[in-house]
């Protein structure tokens, strides 16, 4: 029996913040609490307040490498953020809560496997960390996050993408339109988990109607399908039709409404940038969702349903993006197959990544070791150039939590081999199931 609906774990970082007037700031919260506590929610019997941690270097090491290091970059705010989904975690899987939310912040889901700095106003990803607590703690394997930020989550992607038992769904506003101009339907999946990553790029405009329709028609099933124990939802704000940084029609209520047909175990906040005009009443129409409350009430006093509705051009370019999902859904083992054949033993990848806050270009050249009947290791090259430590490389390899002795001892021999090539500054192997993060 739980002791409540709903944990709640509140975070504004009153002492971090890019600059004064940037939109990541504490005003994001400081409304959202005043709004909740107007209208006695801390009060009420299903919700159960809890107070964040903070976050280990071990815990975060588990997921990130940090050029030069994860000190140089990662603030005692970034830890207790992430302390703060660690304990929605632990609220619902120690069945104290049936579920929880995590309204904390800096958000997450732009920080890649490797930090060379701030992107997207992410420096670490509270998400990932917290999926790796509840491996690491309580065993869980096939975990589904569903993200419903307006910005695509490069970074959860980036982190997950190797990784068939972590099914990241994403929809957003088209990366033609908006930062970071990634998250196409291409991006599928790494060559050992075709089908574990899904993007939804949905066009500016997309209203409740939408993401109502892609909710139930592709995410739901998609869900079903992947057998997830435990879903969670990467909670953006920012498609809301005030918000400044985006191009959506979603309302409060539209939010709600997502929240109960997801029914997702833990909610961590991401974006969301109407700090008066739309986070208080999303906020509120969530935690009132969450902890199973009437929110028909919830209006924002901008909310105008002539201007704010949805096209039908939307409409139709939405069911075309829903058909063409479908099919290319149903096709995923025959594409693990074929990538499965023409890889060989080894997949590579280069590209180039951005730093919008810290002024940092990242090269990086990835290889996936491919095995026949088992999880390979990811390998990792990066190189930055510019920000305030300069040209700085790593070298990484990327244990999977999967990996067996073989791929294990492989993965060693590999980055001794490397290190004698002496080619970048740092040699890092990240074991979450073994040592966790060691220099070699």
């Amino acid at each position: 029996m739980y002791k409540s609906e709903l944990g709640l774990i509140f975070f504004p970082a009153f002492d971090w913040k890019i600059s004064s007037t940037h939109p990541e700031r504490q005003e994001r919260l400081l409304y959202t609490r005043n709004q909740i506590e107007e209208e006695g929610l801390l009060d009420h019997p299903a919700i159960r307040e809890y107070n964040p941690i903070v976050a280990s270097y071990d815990s975060i090491e588990q997921v990130h490498v940090g050029v030069p290091s994860l000190e140089d970059w990662v603030t005692p705010a970034h830890q207790i953020s992430a302390g703060g989904a660690i304990v929605a975690a632990d609220s619902v899987l120690s069945k104290d809560v049936r579920r929880a939310f995590a309204l904390v912040r800096p958000p997450g889901h732009h920080a890649m496997s490797i930090v060379h700095g701030i992107r997207g106003f992410c420096t670490i990803n509270s998400e990932a960390i917290m999926v790796q607590h509840i491996r690491n703690v309580y065993g869980i394997q096939k975990i589904a996050i569903v993200d419903t930020d307006v910005h695509h989550g490069d970074g959860t992607q980036d982190i997950f993408y190797h990784d068939p038992d972590t099914l990241y769904i994403s929809f957003h506003q088209d990366g033609r339109t908006l930062y970071p101009g990634t998250g196409f339907m291409n991006e599928f999946g790494g060559p050992q988990a075709i089908g574990a990553t899904v993007n939804i790029p949905l066009p500016p405009g997309t209203g409740d109607e939408g993401l109502k329709k892609v909710m139930t028609e592709l995410v739901l099933p998609m869900i079903h399908d992947f057998g997830a124990e435990i879903i969670i939802n990467s909670a953006g704000q920012d498609n809301h039709f005030s918000d400044p940084l985006a191009n959506m029609n979603v309302t409060a209520k539209g939010y709600a409404e997502l929240v109960d047909i997801l029914d997702a175990d833990i909610a961590v906040l991401e974006g969301g940038y109407s700090v008066q005009d739309a986070l208080p009443y999303i906020n509120t129409a969530i935690i009132l969702s969450m902890a199973g409350l009437d929110y028909s009430k919830v209006i924002e006093p901008a909310f105008d349903k002539d201007r704010y509705g949805q096209s039908a051009d939307v409409t139709g370019y939405i069911d075309m993006l829903i058909d063409k999902w479908k099919l290319q859904w149903d096709e995923r083992h025959n594409l693990q197959k074929n990538v499965s054949v023409s890889t060989g033993d080894y997949w590579k990848n280069t590209r180039e990544i951005y730093y919008d806050e810290s002024g940092i270009r990242e090269t990086r050249s990835e290889v996936v070791r491919m095995y026949h009947n088992s999880m390979g290791w990811h390998s990792i090259m990066s190189t930055g150039r510019g920000g305030p430590y300069g040209h700085q490389s790593v070298y990484a390899m990327f244990i999977p939590w999967q990996a067996n002795k073989k791929c294990r001892d492989d993965a060693y021999d590999v980055i001794l081999k490397e290190k004698q090539y002496g080619n970048a500054q740092r040699y890092v192997i990240v074991d979450p199931m073994g040592v966790g993060q060691e220099e070699i």
